[in-house]
């Protein structure tokens, strides 16, 4: 409902997060839902490039600004121009480099390295970092003014263990994503051990995590448990796990287990109850009476 309000203004959006929460995804959807959609949609990691090979890959530079400069070069902000600039992990920015971003915000203009011609761009901004730019700001790492001009909507990616009922819609779309000719799905046994992972590396570990079962099944429509890394198909909750993990019984865990796993069963067979109940091996009758129980219709 927020990335609905938000996507058709032009304001500046802050989106924060832990590492492979999916800030890019959820910056991607901004920008389809906006007025720019059918602009570029640039992205770049400030974390990526030192100081030098940042600005000159933001900004540009003029042939001969420094060794190796040997024709003009754009940058980014004017590849972006008219669309969406995704600044990716920009807590990693020096002080230097946020003068000139703050520039870009405030009036529209910036000058490319060894340049003394001004320049304008119109591009919304799209800022994403797994930083505390708070307590940055407070440590004097980051520019104050720039925080507040970037920090206009802060939308903010919770860990994928603390939306668990996510979990299956994300498998069912990397699956149509990785597969190659045939459709593929989860054996149930396999499902379950996906659900009570806590997916540390977030929905990035978990993309990676179906790519790996894509390719290892061949030709085999369903993915068996047998198939998962070591680390997921061995984890075992802690103590320590207990908090997150919702219910504080087994027979309220395992109801809410098996409620995830109606109700993506359903979604995938679109609400077919003899499909659903083929793959979760249980009866149709049997499954109608847990989709009354949890209301899944």
């Amino acid at each position: 409902m927020l990335l609905g309000r938000v996507s058709p203004s032009d304001s500046t959006v802050l989106i924060q997060g832990e590492n492979g929460t999916g800030k890019e995804l959820v910056a991607r959807a901004i920008h389809e839902g906006s007025d720019r959609r059918d602009r570029k949609f640039v992205v770049t990691n400030c974390s990526a490039f030192n100081d030098n090979l940042l600005d000159s890959e933001l900004f540009g530079h003029k042939r001969g600004a420094f060794t190796g400069a040997v024709a003009d070069k754009q940058g980014l902000f004017e590849i972006a121009d008219a669309g969406t600039f995704f600044l990716d992990e920009i807590g990693d920015m020096s002080p230097a480099l946020q003068v000139k971003v703050l520039r870009v915000l405030q009036e529209g203009t910036f000058n490319r390295v060894g340049d003394t011609e001004t320049r304008m761009v119109d591009v919304r901004i799209i800022a994403a970092t797994n930083r505390d730019l708070s307590a940055m700001v407070a440590a004097g790492q980051f520019r104050e003014d720039l925080f507040y001009r970037i920090h206009v909507i802060n939308v903010t990616v919770p860990a994928l263990r603390e939306r668990r009922e996510d979990i299956p819609l994300l498998i069912e779309h990397f699956l149509a994503r990785h597969r190659r000719t045939r459709t593929k799905r989860l054996a149930p046994a396999c499902s379950a051990r996906m659900l009570v992972y806590p997916w540390p590396g977030n929905v990035r570990e978990l993309e990676n995590e179906i790519e790996r079962l894509v390719v290892l099944s061949g030709d085999e429509p369903m993915i068996g448990a047998e198939l998962l890394s070591p680390r997921i198909r061995q984890w075992e909750p802690s103590d320590g796990d207990a908090v997150d993990a919702g219910p504080d019984s087994l027979p309220a865990a395992v109801e809410a287990l098996e409620r995830r796993m109606i109700g993506a069963a359903m979604r995938r067979h679109r609400g077919n109850k003899t499909r659903a109940a083929e793959e979760l091996k249980v009866s149709r009758r049997n499954l109608i009476r847990l989709v009354q129980k949890y209301e899944l219709e």
